[in-house]
């Protein structure tokens, strides 16, 4: 029998990747999008061509009722539900000389109270019908390290691995498991994406980040969407409350001290991967 999942955010990017591991591996699901309706219906072709059944319904998950009825309307289409994935978001660096309340008020609601809240209807749901499910929230590897810019976003990150901690130790008597997912650098604009919305800033952006990293390349939305089926199987079924960083390492090193050319900020050799080496 095939397992039910509802994946926020996930028409493009890293939610993208996590929808396309779940669909290979006996989940059907129903997934959110925000703005880009022709995205979300080539996402839900491709994931029916695993065997996957998909349903997708727009939501802006920062607006108040709308993460209720879109879960609602989700758990009706699968029938049940094993798994709820929070990825959908937004990315959003400024500094704190230039904070506004618009802005930060809307991260605030997208990026941390849509999460508690999602979380709330999917614990409710599996209480009560007895499914020893499994909550996976997607944070980011800055809760863990400060950079410029990022007071608000990176604050969001580390709160929302604290809280799922709490979430876990309530749900653990009702076999609930609640963890996170904690990507590095993903790429997830392809070229296309970046000439059609005319990004040209990200020209070897990428390529460049990559050899940084002390795996040599930058991460991909199906590394992220592997950890996610990884925690939600049963082989992790000893494990909650937990944060999984997937950044092939870099913030290991933290910042540097001194740049030296031709070398990493880790201290390695500069290894400048191809564009076929990274995956969009």
């Amino acid at each position: 029998m095939r397992r039910k999942a509802i994946v926020t955010g996930a028409s493009r990017g890293i939610g993208r990747g996590i929808a396309r591991c779940l669909a290979e591996n006996g989940y059907d699901l129903v997934f959110s999008y925000n703005a880009r309706e022709d995205e979300a219906e080539r996402t839900a072709e491709a994931l029916r061509e695993s065997g996957a059944n998909v349903w997708y319904f727009q939501a802006d998950l920062g607006e108040p009722g709308a993460g209720q009825l879109f879960f609602d309307r989700a758990v009706s289409c699968l029938e049940g539900l094993d798994l709820l994935v929070n990825n959908a978001g937004v990315t959003t660096f400024q500094s704190i000389l230039e904070l506004t309340p618009e802005d930060t008020l809307h991260m605030i609601h997208l990026d941390f109270l849509n999460y508690l809240m999602m979380s709330h209807y999917a614990a409710v749901y599996m209480k009560e019908h007895h499914v020893r499910g499994s909550i996976i929230q997607i944070t980011s590897s800055r809760a863990d390290r400060a950079y410029p810019e990022d007071a608000v976003y990176g604050g969001i990150k580390a709160a929302l691995n604290r809280a799922s901690q709490s979430m876990a130790l309530d749900l653990a008597p009702y076999g609930i498991r609640v963890n996170c997912v904690a990507p590095g650098a993903v790429r997830i604009r392809t070229q296309e994406e970046i000439r059609r919305d005319h990004l040209e800033y990200f020209e070897g952006f990428w390529e460049e980040l990559g050899g940084r990293i002390p795996l040599g390349r930058n991460g991909s939305p199906e590394d992220i969407g592997n950890a996610v089926v990884f925690l939600a199987d049963e082989k992790a079924s000893y494990i909650t409350g937990e944060v999984l960083r997937v950044d092939g390492g870099l913030i290991l090193p933290g910042m540097p001290e001194k740049v030296i050319p031709g070398k990493t900020d880790w201290g390695g050799t500069v290894n400048r991967i191809s564009q076929s080496d990274t995956k969009e």
